[in-house]
Formats: C-alpha cells, structure tokens, sequence
C-alpha cells in the first residue's frame, strides 16, 4: 500500500482551532515536521482540511 509523507510548510498561528486539532493529530507540531501515514480515506480527509498548511508527497 502507498504511503503518504505529510509535511507542515506553513505556521498554524492564526488558523482556525479545528486546523490546529488536525494538525496535532497527524503529528505535526512545528513548522517543517515530516511524518509517514498510511494511504487512507482517514489521511486523506485530514490533509484535505489542512491542505493550505501542509504539503503531501507519495512515498513508496
């Protein structure tokens, strides 16, 4: 199963307090943290909703 490499590129300072929530659940907690998720629908709605926060890459 693919995998997706999930990292916060922008600050969560100012944002709405769900965005911090789900960005704290990915396990992002600072600018410029990486993490390895599973490629799921789970995942995949949590990026969509901080998806102006995060960048995502495709990792085998």
């Amino acid at each position: 199963m693919a995998r997706l490499q999930i990292t916060q590129t922008r600050s969560f300072i100012g944002s709405k307090q769900n965005h911090r929530d789900t960005l704290r659940s990915l396990g992002l907690k600072r600018v410029n943290d990486t993490v390895v998720k599973e490629d799921r629908p789970e995942f995949r709605g949590m990026v969509h909703t901080v998806r102006h926060l995060v960048t995502v890459e495709e990792v085998d």
